[in-house]
């Protein structure tokens, strides 16, 4: 589902920050690829060429807990993609301290960006509807977060990659880094407390 591709948009943003062009998302995942009536498969182990990579580091996909600080003085445009009764404050994670999310962000939840919650990405249309619907950018600066860095980075690689937003970055450390200091602000629109 939607959590898988979390994952594997994780991993793309992480080549990415180091510096590698050629990396891809397979959309729908392998069981996507085995629909195909035949699909082509190698039955042998591939023996790759060595090569070294050196990393680039790409700060300008990064957002750090300073820059969240800046944004949420500036009114900057966050963007949390937990479920929204996350987002709400309703509930939270074991690995968030606090309830609640960064003041002023919006939330579109991570499961809206693929086809019924699966592995299959929703057509760029569909999305900025959708971004639309929750009053949220699909341009310009932007800072996605989530818990701990996977529902974000399927936001930042749908802004960034499918909608051409080249201005996204991601929060890495989300939540579950900011949280953590009792001094930075958490916004609860519904408190149980």
């Amino acid at each position: 589902g939607a959590g898988e591709m979390g994952v594997a948009t994780r991993v793309f943003w992480t080549f990415k920050v180091a510096g590698l062009d050629t990396v891809s998302i397979l959309n729908g995942g392998m069981e996507s690829y085995l629909d195909f009536k035949t699909p082509p498969l190698e039955k042998d182990s591939a023996h790759p060429n060595k090569a070294t990579f050196k990393s680039q580091y790409r700060a300008k996909l990064v957002a750090t807990q300073d820059d969240i600080k800046a944004a949420v003085a500036s009114h900057h445009v966050l963007l949390d993609l937990r479920p929204n009764d996350q987002f709400l404050g309703v509930n939270k994670t074991d690995t968030v301290k606090r309830h609640g999310t960064l003041p002023g962000a919006i939330n579109i939840p991570g499961t809206w960006l693929t086809e019924d919650d699966g592995g299959m990405f929703r057509n760029a249309a569909t999305l900025k509807k959708l971004f639309a619907a929750a009053n949220a950018p699909t341009t310009g600066e932007v800072i996605t977060f989530c818990n701990t860095g996977h529902w974000s980075s399927l936001g930042w690689f749908v802004q960034h990659e499918i909608l051409g937003n080249k201005d996204v970055r991601m929060y890495d450390g989300s939540l579950a880094d900011w949280a953590a200091k009792d001094a930075n602000p958490l916004e609860r629109k519904i408190n149980l407390d």
